[in-house]
């Protein structure tokens, strides 16, 4: 019996149990490994369920369970940590037919995957917010600006940011199907979703690129440069400003 057919046994009820595997009395262990495979799918399910409540919630608690175990199959865990599940959830949802006519869940996935990686990032002590106001205009340009490790910028062609409030925070539902970035920042002890202005996302991009605050303004194009600065200032996003100097 190989790992590879352990686990496809374990991972699939219609798999008999694999031959040779006996209990503790040495008797074919079927009815064990039957219990034991139950709940290993119970506890992957239900890590799938935490990981993934916004898209729980949109497609209903019944079809969640049965798709959860469709994906738990395609993509077993790949650590023993619990809390990095889920990973291959946005690439399953692409290729999930029951799901085809929800184009915007892969991206809704992908959200909940980037603020549970927030929650989890490392700790930076953000710059003071008086910090930028210090620098001449030349000293500003030439600048980088450190984001913290907790930092994610996720671009859609989908209003993720207003499906994800409507569903997570009793929010209003998107009227219309329009591209929204999304900034996720932890300025406190839980990651916040932070909807970007548009056109501001590839500025960020630059930034975490570590390209100076005038490349990334060339990358950028027109934006709203001081919305922009008060969101990463207020989300405590800036943990570094290194000049030339």
């Amino acid at each position: 019996m190989s790992q590879s057919e352990f686990r496809a046994a374990l991972l699939d009820p219609s798999r008999p149990a694999p031959e040779g595997l006996t209990g503790p009395a040495g008797q074919p262990a079927g009815r064990r490994f039957d219990v034991y495979r139950n709940n290993v799918t119970v506890s992957l399910t239900e890590a799938l369920r935490q990981a993934f409540p916004v898209i729980r919630k949109l497609v209903g608690e019944e079809f969640f369970t049965a798709m959860a175990r469709e994906h738990l199959r395609a993509h077993p865990p790949a650590s023993p940590l619990m809390m990095f599940y889920g990973a291959a959830m946005p690439a399953f949802l692409e290729t999930f037919p029951p799901v085809a006519h929800l184009g915007y869940l892969p991206d809704i996935a992908r959200l909940e995957l980037a603020l549970r990686q927030s929650y989890h990032a490392a700790d930076a002590a953000p710059v003071a917010a008086e910090a930028l106001q210090t620098l001449t205009p030349d000293a500003f340009v030439a600048a980088r600006l450190r984001l913290a490790p907790s930092v994610r910028l996720l671009r859609s062609c989908w209003p993720i940011h207003a499906i994800w409030t409507a569903n997570a925070r009793n929010g209003t539902a998107p009227k219309q199907a329009t591209a929204e970035d999304v900034l996720i920042v932890r300025p406190d002890f839980d990651p916040e979703p932070l909807l970007l202005p548009a056109g501001a996302a590839p500025f960020v991009a630059a930034l975490a690129e570590g390209r100076t605050v005038g490349e990334a303004l060339d990358a950028a194009g027109a934006f709203d440069l001081t919305a922009t600065l008060g969101l990463l200032l207020g989300g405590s996003a800036i943990v570094g400003i290194i000049t030339g100097e």
